[in-house]
Protein backbone atom coordinates (compact mmCIF):
# COMPACT_ATOMS: atom_id res chain seq x y z
CA UNK A 1 0.00 0.00 0.00
CA UNK A 2 1.37 3.31 -0.95
CA UNK A 3 1.91 5.61 1.99
CA UNK A 4 -0.64 8.79 2.05
CA UNK A 5 0.32 12.08 1.05
CA UNK A 6 2.41 14.31 2.97
CA UNK A 7 1.64 17.84 3.55
CA UNK A 8 4.90 19.75 4.28
CA UNK A 9 4.15 23.06 6.34
CA UNK A 10 3.20 24.96 9.32
CA UNK A 11 -0.15 25.66 10.86
CA UNK A 12 0.64 29.38 10.77
CA UNK A 13 1.82 29.44 7.37
CA UNK A 14 -0.23 31.20 5.10
CA UNK A 15 -0.75 29.00 2.16
CA UNK A 16 -0.17 26.12 4.17
CA UNK A 17 -3.72 26.69 5.82
CA UNK A 18 -5.13 27.45 2.16
CA UNK A 19 -3.64 23.49 1.37
CA UNK A 20 -4.59 22.25 4.76
CA UNK A 21 -8.47 23.02 4.78
CA UNK A 22 -8.34 21.75 0.95
CA UNK A 23 -7.03 17.98 2.00
CA UNK A 24 -9.67 18.16 5.00
CA UNK A 25 -12.63 19.10 2.96
CA UNK A 26 -11.88 16.69 0.41
CA UNK A 27 -11.24 14.21 2.51
CA UNK A 28 -7.78 13.23 1.00
CA UNK A 29 -5.86 11.38 3.26
CA UNK A 30 -2.42 13.03 4.38
CA UNK A 31 -0.05 13.04 6.78
CA UNK A 32 0.80 16.49 8.56
CA UNK A 33 4.19 17.36 8.66
CA UNK A 34 5.68 20.37 10.32
CA UNK A 35 9.11 21.38 8.42
CA UNK A 36 12.10 21.52 10.25
CA UNK A 37 15.08 23.92 9.72
CA UNK A 38 16.81 20.94 7.78
CA UNK A 39 13.86 20.15 5.45
CA UNK A 40 13.09 23.35 4.99
CA UNK A 41 16.57 24.69 4.17
CA UNK A 42 17.98 21.30 2.56
CA UNK A 43 15.70 18.77 1.82
CA UNK A 44 12.69 20.94 -0.19
CA UNK A 45 15.14 23.15 -1.97
CA UNK A 46 16.74 20.22 -3.21
CA UNK A 47 13.23 18.74 -4.67
CA UNK A 48 11.54 21.88 -5.50
CA UNK A 49 14.39 24.40 -6.16
CA UNK A 50 12.63 27.08 -3.32
CA UNK A 51 12.26 27.12 0.02
CA UNK A 52 8.69 27.40 0.65
CA UNK A 53 6.25 25.94 2.34
CA UNK A 54 3.77 24.19 1.53
CA UNK A 55 5.11 21.50 -0.12
CA UNK A 56 3.01 18.13 -1.27
CA UNK A 57 4.77 14.86 -1.24
CA UNK A 58 2.89 12.32 -3.57
CA UNK A 59 2.44 8.69 -2.87
CA UNK A 60 4.46 8.33 -6.28
CA UNK A 61 7.20 10.55 -4.47
CA UNK A 62 6.76 13.66 -6.26
CA UNK A 63 7.29 16.87 -4.71
CA UNK A 64 4.82 19.73 -5.70
CA UNK A 65 5.12 23.00 -4.56
CA UNK A 66 2.70 26.24 -4.96
CA UNK A 67 -0.88 26.20 -2.95
CA UNK A 68 -2.65 26.37 -6.51
CA UNK A 69 -0.55 23.80 -8.29
CA UNK A 70 -0.97 21.26 -5.73
CA UNK A 71 -4.52 22.17 -5.79
CA UNK A 72 -5.29 21.93 -9.42
CA UNK A 73 -3.14 18.54 -9.40
CA UNK A 74 -5.19 16.77 -6.26
CA UNK A 75 -8.38 17.65 -8.53
CA UNK A 76 -7.03 16.18 -11.10
CA UNK A 77 -6.34 12.58 -8.79
CA UNK A 78 -9.32 13.09 -7.04
CA UNK A 79 -12.32 14.34 -8.89
CA UNK A 80 -14.99 13.48 -5.98
CA UNK A 81 -16.75 16.49 -4.07
CA UNK A 82 -14.76 18.85 -6.77
CA UNK A 83 -14.26 22.28 -5.46
CA UNK A 84 -14.51 24.22 -8.87
CA UNK A 85 -18.23 25.40 -9.77
CA UNK A 86 -19.49 23.85 -13.20
CA UNK A 87 -21.02 26.94 -14.21
CA UNK A 88 -19.67 29.58 -15.83
CA UNK A 89 -19.39 32.88 -13.52
CA UNK A 90 -19.05 30.93 -10.17
CA UNK A 91 -16.09 29.02 -11.88
CA UNK A 92 -14.51 32.39 -12.90
CA UNK A 93 -15.23 34.29 -9.67
CA UNK A 94 -14.00 30.96 -7.93
CA UNK A 95 -10.35 31.67 -9.49
CA UNK A 96 -10.59 35.62 -9.24
CA UNK A 97 -11.12 35.01 -5.63
CA UNK A 98 -7.99 33.11 -5.45
CA UNK A 99 -5.96 35.62 -7.14
CA UNK A 100 -7.58 38.22 -4.77
CA UNK A 101 -6.76 35.96 -1.88
CA UNK A 102 -3.15 34.64 -2.44
CA UNK A 103 -1.97 37.99 -3.72
CA UNK A 104 -4.44 41.56 -2.18
CA UNK A 105 -4.78 39.63 1.29
CA UNK A 106 -0.94 38.93 1.73
CA UNK A 107 -0.38 42.94 3.37
CA UNK A 108 -3.19 42.60 5.59
CA UNK A 109 -2.16 39.25 7.36
CA UNK A 110 1.76 40.58 7.16
CA UNK A 111 0.76 43.63 8.97
CA UNK A 112 -1.52 42.20 11.69
CA UNK A 113 0.96 39.37 12.68
CA UNK A 114 3.79 41.85 12.77
CA UNK A 115 3.03 45.11 14.06
CA UNK A 116 1.43 43.61 16.93
CA UNK A 117 4.51 42.28 19.72
CA UNK A 118 1.96 40.13 21.60
CA UNK A 119 1.82 37.91 18.36
CA UNK A 120 4.99 36.72 18.06
CA UNK A 121 5.38 34.58 21.60
CA UNK A 122 2.84 31.77 19.79
CA UNK A 123 4.93 32.09 16.37
CA UNK A 124 8.52 32.02 18.62
CA UNK A 125 6.93 29.23 20.18
CA UNK A 126 5.34 27.13 17.42
CA UNK A 127 8.24 27.77 15.08
CA UNK A 128 10.98 26.87 17.06
CA UNK A 129 9.11 23.58 18.30
CA UNK A 130 9.26 22.83 14.62
CA UNK A 131 12.12 24.24 13.02
CA UNK A 132 14.54 22.62 16.10
CA UNK A 133 12.23 19.99 17.55
CA UNK A 134 13.88 18.49 20.82
CA UNK A 135 16.80 21.21 21.14
CA UNK A 136 17.43 23.30 23.83
CA UNK A 137 14.83 26.32 24.15
CA UNK A 138 17.92 29.33 23.62
CA UNK A 139 18.83 27.36 20.61
CA UNK A 140 14.80 27.25 19.35
CA UNK A 141 14.89 30.87 19.75
CA UNK A 142 17.89 31.88 17.71
CA UNK A 143 16.77 29.82 14.82
CA UNK A 144 13.18 32.07 15.15
CA UNK A 145 14.59 35.14 15.34
CA UNK A 146 16.32 34.09 11.84
CA UNK A 147 13.32 32.92 9.96
CA UNK A 148 11.11 35.87 11.95
CA UNK A 149 13.98 38.75 10.60
CA UNK A 150 13.62 37.52 7.31
CA UNK A 151 9.82 38.04 7.58
CA UNK A 152 9.90 41.35 8.24
CA UNK A 153 12.35 42.06 6.01
CA UNK A 154 9.76 41.44 3.41
CA UNK A 155 7.35 43.30 5.48
CA UNK A 156 8.14 46.78 3.18
CA UNK A 157 7.90 45.18 0.14
CA UNK A 158 4.49 44.10 0.38
CA UNK A 159 3.33 47.28 1.51
CA UNK A 160 3.44 47.20 5.25
CA UNK A 161 5.08 50.34 5.98
CA UNK A 162 4.04 52.53 8.96
CA UNK A 163 2.76 55.68 6.85
CA UNK A 164 0.15 52.94 5.64
CA UNK A 165 -1.25 51.20 8.79
CA UNK A 166 -4.35 53.71 9.34
CA UNK A 167 -5.51 53.05 5.75
CA UNK A 168 -4.85 49.44 6.15
CA UNK A 169 -6.77 49.29 9.29
CA UNK A 170 -9.57 51.23 7.80
CA UNK A 171 -9.57 48.45 5.28
CA UNK A 172 -9.61 46.04 6.97
CA UNK A 173 -12.10 46.75 9.32
CA UNK A 174 -14.78 47.32 6.34
CA UNK A 175 -13.71 44.32 4.14
CA UNK A 176 -14.34 42.00 7.46
CA UNK A 177 -17.72 43.71 7.92
CA UNK A 178 -18.63 42.88 4.40
CA UNK A 179 -17.29 39.47 5.01
CA UNK A 180 -19.47 38.66 8.62
CA UNK A 181 -22.40 40.20 6.40
CA UNK A 182 -22.04 37.68 4.03
CA UNK A 183 -21.32 34.77 6.02
CA UNK A 184 -24.78 35.95 8.30
CA UNK A 185 -26.40 34.56 4.87
CA UNK A 186 -24.41 31.77 3.47
CA UNK A 187 -22.21 28.96 4.80
CA UNK A 188 -19.44 29.93 2.22
CA UNK A 189 -18.42 32.22 -0.19
CA UNK A 190 -20.24 30.88 -3.09
CA UNK A 191 -23.19 29.55 -1.26
CA UNK A 192 -24.16 25.68 0.15
CA UNK A 193 -20.54 24.48 -0.89
CA UNK A 194 -17.05 25.61 -0.11
CA UNK A 195 -15.21 25.61 -3.57
CA UNK A 196 -11.31 27.19 -4.31
CA UNK A 197 -12.17 30.60 -3.50
CA UNK A 198 -13.04 29.26 0.52
CA UNK A 199 -9.56 27.29 0.68
CA UNK A 200 -8.01 30.51 -0.54
CA UNK A 201 -9.25 32.91 2.38
CA UNK A 202 -8.29 30.31 4.52
CA UNK A 203 -5.11 31.33 4.05
CA UNK A 204 -5.05 34.83 5.81
CA UNK A 205 -7.84 34.09 7.52
CA UNK A 206 -7.21 30.43 9.16
CA UNK A 207 -3.37 30.79 9.35
CA UNK A 208 -3.14 34.21 10.19
CA UNK A 209 -5.80 36.56 11.12
CA UNK A 210 -8.03 34.10 13.09
CA UNK A 211 -4.92 32.37 14.97
CA UNK A 212 -2.55 35.27 15.68
CA UNK A 213 -3.87 36.80 19.44
CA UNK A 214 -4.35 40.54 18.54
CA UNK A 215 -5.96 39.88 15.44
CA UNK A 216 -8.32 37.02 16.64
CA UNK A 217 -9.06 38.92 19.68
CA UNK A 218 -9.67 42.28 18.01
CA UNK A 219 -11.02 41.84 14.58
CA UNK A 220 -12.31 38.12 14.39
CA UNK A 221 -14.12 37.54 17.70
CA UNK A 222 -16.52 40.42 17.17
CA UNK A 223 -17.63 39.27 14.00
CA UNK A 224 -19.46 35.61 15.00
CA UNK A 225 -20.31 35.06 11.41
CA UNK A 226 -17.21 35.15 10.52
CA UNK A 227 -15.76 33.44 13.18
CA UNK A 228 -17.75 30.50 12.59
CA UNK A 229 -16.92 30.96 8.95
CA UNK A 230 -13.00 29.93 10.10
CA UNK A 231 -13.88 27.55 12.62
CA UNK A 232 -16.48 25.50 9.55
CA UNK A 233 -13.40 26.00 6.99
CA UNK A 234 -10.55 25.20 9.23
CA UNK A 235 -12.11 22.25 10.95
CA UNK A 236 -15.07 20.41 8.56
CA UNK A 237 -16.81 17.60 11.09
CA UNK A 238 -19.75 15.40 9.93
CA UNK A 239 -22.39 17.46 11.29
CA UNK A 240 -21.15 20.73 9.83
CA UNK A 241 -21.11 19.06 6.54
CA UNK A 242 -24.42 17.80 7.10
CA UNK A 243 -26.00 21.47 8.28
CA UNK A 244 -24.52 23.08 5.03
CA UNK A 245 -25.34 20.20 2.49
CA UNK A 246 -21.64 20.28 1.09
CA UNK A 247 -21.95 16.66 -0.13
CA UNK A 248 -24.50 17.97 -2.52
CA UNK A 249 -23.32 18.98 -6.08
CA UNK A 250 -22.39 22.27 -6.86
CA UNK A 251 -24.97 24.55 -8.02
CA UNK A 252 -25.66 24.47 -11.64
CA UNK A 253 -26.63 28.32 -11.77
CA UNK A 254 -24.93 31.65 -12.50
CA UNK A 255 -26.58 33.49 -9.77
CA UNK A 256 -24.12 34.51 -7.01
CA UNK A 257 -24.78 35.71 -3.68
CA UNK A 258 -25.94 39.41 -3.55
CA UNK A 259 -23.68 39.74 -0.21
CA UNK A 260 -20.66 39.34 -2.13
CA UNK A 261 -21.57 42.35 -4.49
CA UNK A 262 -18.95 44.98 -1.62
CA UNK A 263 -16.65 42.21 -2.03
CA UNK A 264 -16.41 42.00 -6.28
CA UNK A 265 -16.44 45.93 -5.93
CA UNK A 266 -13.71 45.96 -4.05
CA UNK A 267 -12.00 43.85 -6.30
CA UNK A 268 -12.28 45.75 -9.27
CA UNK A 269 -11.96 48.97 -7.85
CA UNK A 270 -8.34 48.15 -6.07
CA UNK A 271 -6.97 44.34 -7.28
CA UNK A 272 -7.30 45.00 -10.98
CA UNK A 273 -5.22 48.52 -10.91
CA UNK A 274 -2.68 46.87 -8.68
CA UNK A 275 -3.08 44.29 -12.13
CA UNK A 276 -2.08 46.67 -14.41
CA UNK A 277 0.38 48.95 -12.47
CA UNK A 278 2.38 45.27 -12.32
CA UNK A 279 1.49 44.21 -15.95
CA UNK A 280 2.80 47.64 -17.06
CA UNK A 281 6.08 47.15 -15.18
CA UNK A 282 6.34 43.16 -16.47
CA UNK A 283 5.40 44.38 -20.11
CA UNK A 284 8.30 47.08 -19.95
CA UNK A 285 11.08 44.47 -17.90
CA UNK A 286 10.45 41.33 -20.42
CA UNK A 287 12.33 42.84 -23.67
CA UNK A 288 15.81 43.24 -21.11
CA UNK A 289 15.44 39.83 -19.72
CA UNK A 290 18.37 37.36 -20.54
CA UNK A 291 16.55 33.91 -21.97
CA UNK A 292 15.98 31.54 -20.00
CA UNK A 293 16.01 33.73 -16.68
CA UNK A 294 13.29 34.66 -14.36
CA UNK A 295 11.69 38.28 -13.49
CA UNK A 296 13.08 39.73 -10.33
CA UNK A 297 10.74 38.76 -7.22
CA UNK A 298 9.76 42.64 -6.92
CA UNK A 299 10.19 45.27 -9.20
CA UNK A 300 9.70 48.99 -8.73
CA UNK A 301 6.64 50.43 -6.14
CA UNK A 302 3.09 50.54 -7.47
CA UNK A 303 0.30 53.03 -5.92
CA UNK A 304 -3.35 51.80 -5.87
CA UNK A 305 -6.62 52.45 -4.61
CA UNK A 306 -7.18 50.93 -0.81
CA UNK A 307 -11.13 51.71 0.20
CA UNK A 308 -10.80 55.68 0.77
CA UNK A 309 -6.88 55.66 0.83
CA UNK A 310 -3.90 54.45 -1.74
CA UNK A 311 -1.66 51.73 -0.99
CA UNK A 312 2.03 51.65 -2.42
CA UNK A 313 3.71 48.45 -2.44
CA UNK A 314 6.64 46.86 -5.09
CA UNK A 315 4.64 44.71 -8.25
CA UNK A 316 5.25 41.32 -7.84
CA UNK A 317 5.51 39.32 -11.10
CA UNK A 318 3.84 36.32 -9.48
CA UNK A 319 0.41 38.45 -9.04
CA UNK A 320 0.05 38.41 -12.85
CA UNK A 321 0.47 34.61 -13.03
CA UNK A 322 -2.30 34.14 -10.57
CA UNK A 323 -4.64 36.49 -12.73
CA UNK A 324 -3.25 34.85 -15.97
CA UNK A 325 -4.90 31.65 -14.17
CA UNK A 326 -8.09 33.44 -14.24
CA UNK A 327 -7.85 34.68 -17.46
CA UNK A 328 -7.26 31.34 -18.70
CA UNK A 329 -10.23 29.63 -17.25
CA UNK A 330 -12.39 32.80 -19.05
CA UNK A 331 -11.12 31.78 -22.47
CA UNK A 332 -11.45 28.18 -22.41
CA UNK A 333 -14.93 29.04 -22.10
CA UNK A 334 -17.15 28.74 -25.32
CA UNK A 335 -18.37 31.89 -26.61
CA UNK A 336 -21.56 31.76 -25.02
CA UNK A 337 -20.20 31.52 -21.20
CA UNK A 338 -18.05 34.01 -22.04
CA UNK A 339 -20.99 36.11 -22.13
CA UNK A 340 -22.74 35.99 -19.33
CA UNK A 341 -18.63 36.46 -17.46
CA UNK A 342 -18.94 39.20 -19.48
CA UNK A 343 -22.52 40.64 -18.59
CA UNK A 344 -21.82 39.67 -14.62
CA UNK A 345 -18.77 41.53 -14.72
CA UNK A 346 -20.16 44.73 -16.61
CA UNK A 347 -22.58 44.70 -14.12
CA UNK A 348 -20.15 45.18 -11.28
CA UNK A 349 -17.60 47.78 -13.32
CA UNK A 350 -15.15 44.76 -14.01
CA UNK A 351 -14.78 44.86 -17.70
CA UNK A 352 -11.12 46.49 -17.77
CA UNK A 353 -10.35 42.85 -15.82
CA UNK A 354 -10.58 40.89 -19.61
CA UNK A 355 -8.82 43.90 -21.03
CA UNK A 356 -5.76 43.10 -19.17
CA UNK A 357 -2.99 41.80 -22.00
CA UNK A 358 -0.54 39.45 -19.76
CA UNK A 359 2.54 37.99 -21.40
CA UNK A 360 2.24 34.36 -21.11
CA UNK A 361 4.27 33.81 -17.90
CA UNK A 362 4.94 30.39 -16.19
CA UNK A 363 6.44 29.25 -13.22
CA UNK A 364 10.25 29.04 -11.68
CA UNK A 365 10.24 28.32 -8.24
CA UNK A 366 9.36 31.55 -6.50
CA UNK A 367 9.47 33.63 -9.68
CA UNK A 368 7.57 33.72 -13.10
CA UNK A 369 9.52 33.63 -16.26
CA UNK A 370 7.78 34.19 -19.58
CA UNK A 371 7.03 31.25 -21.73
CA UNK A 372 8.63 30.01 -24.68
CA UNK A 373 7.33 30.78 -27.89
CA UNK A 374 5.70 28.40 -29.93
CA UNK A 375 7.74 27.27 -32.56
Amino acid sequence: MKPPYTLYGWHLSYFTGKVRCYLLHKGIAFTDQPVNMFTLLSTIKRQTGAVVMPVLRTPQGAWVQDSSVIIDQLEAAHPQRPVIPTSPVPRFAAYLLEAWCDEWWVPIAMHTRWTYPENYALFEREAGRHLLPGFPGPLQRRAVAYIAANLRAKLHTVGVRPEQFATMDRWTTDMLDHLDAHFAQQPYLLGAQPTLADFSLAGPMVAHLGRDPWPARELVAPRRHLRAWIERIAAPTPELELAHAVTAPLPATDALPDTLTPVFQAIFAEFVPLLEGINQQVSAALPKLPPGKALRRGLADVEVPMGAGRLRRSALPYTLWMAQRALDVYRAMPPAEQAQVQAWLSGLGGERLLALDIPRLRLQGLRVMPEPAAS
